[in-house]
């Protein structure tokens, strides 16, 4: 139950001892599923209508969770005060839109960012609900003490070029929001960031949003904010030549420098990026350390694994990271700039560091599986 009167199942949200469409009150269905999203640890709350119903799923640990459904009548009135609230037009079914929805008009926590996009089944909706748990410092991230180390050192670094990679949702921007919190507390450098969005406000660094549909883009940003003097720049995601090659001379320049790069491993991250710049020899000068990164489901700390009600039944609840990192050094930089990418090996191995947290409990050889795509080690 997660209100008055209403019955969250993984069939059906309804007013207890009604019939579907019998009168049901679309803000407090509204409120209380965004209530218990915000209770389960859910990051998103999607809502995509069906013949006869909608479905509701629940991302939890970065993992799609059906948790109900709602009766089309429901569903359309949902649907409908979700984009009244957003300020989106209610009419439009046929074109995706984007809003916000200010916390207080679902007496959540936090603002949540709605994105619509029409489907062959009927409109699509997912809610967004921004981390309220505050920006985490490195040691909250739980790296191993080895990657925490090599992330520190180089934190302190006056220059230099540092790359995050990993699939989507593998934690990349927390490991960010957590080294803006170190080097801003610091207080001793100028720190920029360009952010597609800026998700949390970070005391004492000047963040700046891209706005594409205005012109401003990665690249544009960047080049016009390494004019505001920065020491420290952060820039979201290197997308194009443009960008990664902006990054690049910064580092060279004498600028510390920060973003994140789309690829499968450490390895990946050089032969994207040799590929974007076109001089190989300023990217092997300007990197200093890559990390990839993964995140592991924990085993419900309640349960053991079995499932429950904190959990949802899934037997997980919160997230373990997984850091491989490659740090270059005088014997790396020729090979690279050479594209001599064999054997380029970041320590220790995902898979090696993810046979360690299922020999503890952490997590599970099932979860190691779903998240590396291999055979879960053995214990």
């Amino acid at each position: 139950m997660i209100g008055p009167g209403i019955i969250v199942a993984k069939h059906r949200i309804m007013p207890s001892g009604e019939t579907a469409g019998s009168g049901e009150s679309a803000p407090e269905i509204l409120e209380h599923l965004v209530a218990q999203a915000e209770r389960a640890g859910a990051s998103d709350i999607h809502l995509q209508m069906r013949a006869g119903s909608a479905s509701v799923t629940f991302r939890l640990d970065g993992v799609m969770t059906p948790t109900a459904e709602l009766p089309a009548a429901v569903a359309e009135r949902v649907l409908g005060r979700i984009k009244f609230l957003a300020r989106l037009k209610t009419y439009q079914e046929s074109l995706p839109q984007d809003g916000r929805i200010d916390k207080a008009e679902l007496h959540a926590r936090t603002d949540i960012r709605v994105a619509t996009y029409p489907t062959v089944t009927g409109e699509k909706i997912v809610l967004r609900l921004f981390d309220t748990t505050g920006i985490r410092t490195l040691a909250e991230l739980e790296f191993s003490a080895e990657a925490r180390a090599e992330l520190e050192r180089f934190l302190r670094q006056t220059a230099g070029l540092l790359l995050l990679t990993g699939p989507a949702g593998s934690g990349k921007t927390t490991t960010i929001y957590a080294c803006l919190r170190h080097l801003a507390e610091q207080g001793d450098r100028h720190i920029i960031t360009v952010e597609d969005p800026a998700e949390q406000i970070v005391p004492g660094v000047m963040q700046t949003e891209v706005n594409e549909a205005r012109g401003l883009d990665f690249a544009k940003a960047a080049r016009h904010l390494l004019r505001q003097d920065p020491q420290v720049l952060v820039i979201g995601e290197i997308r194009d030549e443009e960008t990664a090659n902006i990054a690049v001379r910064a580092a060279l320049t004498g600028h510390l420098v920060i973003s994140t790069l789309h690829a499968g491993s450490c390895q990946g991250v050089f032969q994207r990026l040799l590929v974007l710049c076109a001089d190989h020899s300023t990217v092997a000068s300007s990197v200093e350390l890559v990390l990839n990164q993964r995140l592991l489901r924990r085993r419900c700390a309640e349960c053991a694994g079995k499932g429950c009600p904190t959990c949802l039944q899934t037997g997980y609840r919160g997230r373990l990271p997984l850091v491989e990192w490659l740090r270059l050094n005088d014997a790396l930089r020729p090979r690279i700039a050479a594209h001599d990418l064999e054997g380029l090996a970041a320590q220790p191995a995902l898979a090696e560091s993810a046979r360690a947290l299922v020999q503890t409990g952490a997590t599970t050889e099932a979860e190691v599986a779903r998240v590396l795509g291999t055979p879960g080690p053995t214990t």
